[in-house]
């Protein structure tokens, strides 16, 4: 890796204003020197900048890889709000351009395969930086330091440590759900194996609704399902080896009743093909409309139990509970405002060339907190 980062030239360009892009953007618009947003044609990008109020103070542009990367300087920052199979190319313009890479989704095999040179090259690869994945990284970090400051890191302790998110209807609705991105990506979660820790074993589900169970966050009864693969996240949360989990999963939250409301999509999950699949999706984004006149709700809670010796414990959790107003959604405040300041991390030269997955340590966490509580994201602390 090479100690000379490349320093940040001060132009954002935001690519995508899809159902996640919110007033993020506006906090870049007020800190970069310049932003450029890039949509599906430069009409649908500035009618998405006169939506959020920003009309003259970013500058639209229609997307293309080749039309993006003509414009690309040495120094500038891409921000990619567009679906995870594109962030590959869209970081390997970056390293051929000598540009810094930020996303919110997930490191995809795609994208490691190009850390390497990013940080050769003195660049900064920033993922995982929205909500889920992002702030309940921040969160877990942050319990399991407190933890090891109150158990010790060599004190043989059993641990439950669990963090559920969802996106759902402010007023329940018979579907128990509304969509705050696409159907598709939705059906193709759950069709996706699930590996978490349960009693103490490693444990897959094949399909994850089928281990659907009650969770109470607040006095408020919510189901819950693992998602994806939750074992690395032991390590990447730099819980001790003397540690032993009992639980550790990391899953979605849904509203009570949505097992039952979902009991035909899962049929269809079951027999249907990846044709069907995606006709299903199709039907499903017709038949519950997501409209101005609805409001979201995000819900993300992360908890941590340790058990040491001699009765020896601590426990502790997060909880992030917010509706959408008629400015934006909580989707969209929750997943753009944290990446937006990571992205203001990577404009001041804090994050350093390579990989960061949102805020990687303890001390960074709290520090992302805070400027997240400052920025209208607040929470429930421990």
């Amino acid at each position: 890796m090479t100690d000379e980062r490349v320093p940040a030239s001060g132009t954002v360009h935001w690519v995508g204003a899809g159902l996640s892009t919110g007033s993020g953007l506006a906090m870049l618009c007020d800190t970069a020197e310049r932003v450029r947003l890039w949509h599906r044609t430069e009409d649908r990008a500035a009618e998405a900048l006169a939506r959020l109020g920003l009309t003259g103070r970013a500058e639209p542009r229609a997307y293309t890889l080749p039309a993006l990367t003509a414009e690309l300087a040495p120094g500038d920052t891409v921000v990619s709000m567009l679906p995870a199979p594109e962030h590959a190319g869209l970081l390997g313009a970056c390293v051929a351009r000598g540009a810094h890479f930020a996303c919110s989704s997930y490191v995809s095999e795609a994208v490691l395969e190009q850390v390497s040179a990013a940080a050769r090259a003195g660049l900064v690869v920033l993922t995982e930086a929205g909500l889920d994945p992002g702030i309940d990284h921040l969160f877990a970090h942050s319990l399991v330091a407190r933890a090891r400051a109150a158990i010790g890191d060599t004190t043989p302790a059993s641990y439950r440590l669990t963090s559920y998110c969802g996106g759902v209807p402010a007023v329940p609705n018979d579907f128990r759900y509304r969509f705050s991105w696409a159907p598709a990506g939705v059906l193709g979660a759950l069709r996706s194996p699930a590996r978490y820790i349960e009693d103490g074993v490693e444990t897959v589900a094949e399909r994850p609704w089928e281990v659907t169970r009650p969770h109470v966050v607040g006095g408020e009864t919510f189901e819950v399902y693992p998602n994806r693969d939750s074992v690395p996240f032991i390590a990447q949360y730099e819980l001790p080896p003397a540690w032993t989990p009992r639980t550790f999963v990391r899953g979605t939250l849904r509203l009570e009743g949505w097992l039952k409301a979902w009991a035909e999509v899962f049929e269809e999950l079951e027999r249907g093909d990846d044709d069907r699949i995606g006709a299903l999706a199709r039907e499903l984004a017709q038949r519950y409309p997501t409209t101005d006149a609805d409001r979201d709700r995000v819900v993300l809670a992360v908890s941590l139990q340790v058990r040491g010796a001699e009765g020896l414990t601590w426990s502790g959790g997060y909880l992030l509970d917010r509706v959408g107003d008629e400015e934006e959604s909580a989707m969209a405040r929750c997943v753009s405002r944290p990446l937006a300041v990571g992205v203001r991390h990577i404009l001041d030269g804090s994050l350093p060339p390579g990989l960061s997955r949102a805020a990687g340590t303890a001390a960074r966490s709290e520090e992302w907190l805070d400027e997240l509580e400052r920025e209208g994201v607040p929470f429930t602390r421990p």
